[in-house]
């Protein structure tokens, strides 16, 4: 696929996508975005040598979510009827979101200035989140009139816990990176000249992991909450018994005693 909404690149084993739409605050609501958001999921999802996804936007905005100009005129994926509108959530906003969410390999998200409604559900769907101290963050879906429609209410206790997830939901405020960093939202807060080194630094340290061990470990991450301590360990054992029988555990092994960094193939 061409990429016109997004851009997207590769450099030793870390992709990064860019949200290239700075004239509508790099919403995410209408279905060119939408496609090429998917499609560059999917690519990385197939690509083995790629180890680390970084989501990030061109400046000033992370993304608004959603296209408040549409909203106003009832037009895209807010027209219709009420059963309408319903599947074109679904197939639409919910399904992008859901390509991030399920991005085998662990994403960052490189927040470079608002993030608000589905903006904010974008960044919560990415493992790590690194923020410029010019980014803020908003759950605002009741200052338009709306509900979360874009599984934060899911994500974002899971990530800061309920009651602090209800405030932020209930008031609907925009907070700052710090408070955002305090709330537990944001993993790193720097200076904006910085979002990009940091993100690639952290990108950097996981892609010289075993890529397979990676995409296990994200599994067995992503599986634990659905789990009880048993389920989970028994699926950590099955997912260790394919790590040991990997050249990635030997290469690592003969590093170790051999007093040398270990080159990972992916194998």
């Amino acid at each position: 696929m061409e990429y016109k909404e997004i851009l997207f690149e590769v450099d030793e084993g870390i992709a990064t996508l860019t949200l290239n739409r700075a004239d509508i605050r790099n919403a995410i609501t209408h279905p060119d975005m939408i496609a090429e958001i998917k499609s560059a999921c999917d690519q990385v999802n197939s690509h083995l040598d790629i180890r680390v996804l970084i989501l990030t936007a061109v400046d000033p905005a992370f993304s608004s979510g959603g296209n408040v100009k549409d909203m106003k005129e009832r037009k895209g994926m807010f027209a219709g009827t009420p059963a309408e509108i319903v599947e074109q959530y679904r197939k639409n906003l919910q399904e992008v979101l859901l390509s991030v969410y399920n991005v085998e390999i662990p994403t960052i998200a490189a927040i470079n200035g608002s993030a608000v409604g589905a903006g904010c559900g974008l960044a919560l769907m990415c493992d790590i989140r690194v923020a410029s101290r010019k980014a803020t963050f908003g759950e605002t879906f009741l200052n338009v009139g709306l509900i979360p429609g874009d599984g934060s209410a899911f994500t974002l206790p899971r990530v800061i816990g309920m009651a602090k997830a209800s405030e932020l939901i209930f008031t609907a405020e925009t907070i700052d990176a710090d408070a955002a960093l305090d709330l537990g939202l944001i993993n790193h807060v720097v200076d904006h000249e910085e979002l990009l080194a940091k993100s690639r630094n952290i990108a950097a340290k996981i892609a010289g992991r075993p890529p397979q061990a990676v995409r296990l470990t994200k599994k067995l991450l992503r599986l634990g909450p659905q789990s009880t301590l048993e389920q989970s360990m028994l699926q950590a054992a099955a997912y260790q018994s394919l790590c040991h029988f990997t050249d990635d555990h030997m290469e690592a092994l003969n590093a170790m005693f051999e007093k040398r960094k270990p080159l990972f193939q992916g194998k």
